[in-house]
């Protein structure tokens, strides 16, 4: 580890959770049939998160498709903008921060869920690097999505210690050469 210069860390999970989990975010509006309903706009999204598509129009035509009238903007900031940010991981990140360490943000969001991150949660203030997945044109785990990470840091890969709470991000960390544990703001 005495090649760390840089800390990546992923958003969800590992800095930032859905106070009460994301079918518990969307069920006032689709009751039993939330998880259901989460799995559909899971699976839209992802041209969104490599920034090919406008989430919005895809989220809108699940929520008609679901029987949902509310609008899509209300929708969509009552569930994906459901932010918590876990102050321990920030604790951390400045500890970092302090320690001489290059702080980074890596995490899949389309734009819209992104420019709340920036905006309310303060990120781009916070990291000294943001890698969207929307911007960078790759979502994890691909490893092309760390390659591009750790060119925008300015890096070689092997100095860089990714963080994040699913093992195929991980797992696609290695791949491209970074340090990666994985690791949950619960841990």
């Amino acid at each position: 580890m005495t090649g760390i210069r840089h800390v990546l860390f992923d958003a969800d999970g590992v800095l930032q959770h859905v106070p009460g989990g994301w079918e518990s975010a969307a069920s006032p509006y689709l009751g039993k049939r939330a998880m259901e309903f989460l799995r559909r706009a899971w699976a839209d999204e992802l041209p969104a998160l490599s920034g090919e598509a406008d989430f919005l129009p895809l989220l809108a035509a699940a929520l008609i498709d679901f029987g949902v009238s509310e609008p899509v903007t209300t929708f969509h900031r009552d569930v994906w903008h459901n932010i918590a940010i876990v102050d321990s991981t920030v604790d951390v990140v400045h500890a970092l921060r302090q320690g001489g360490y290059g702080v980074h943000l890596g995490t899949n969001q389309d734009r819209h869920r992104a420019g709340h991150m920036r905006a309310a949660l303060g990120y781009d203030d916070l990291f000294d690097v943001s890698c969207y997945s929307f911007e960078l044109g790759v979502a994890k785990p691909d490893p092309a999505f760390f390659a591009e990470a750790a060119r925008r840091i300015g890096a070689p890969p092997a100095q860089i210690l990714f963080i994040d709470d699913s093992v195929a991000n991980v797992d696609g960390a290695r791949s491209a050469g970074l340090a990666a544990e994985q690791w949950t703001h619960g841990s």
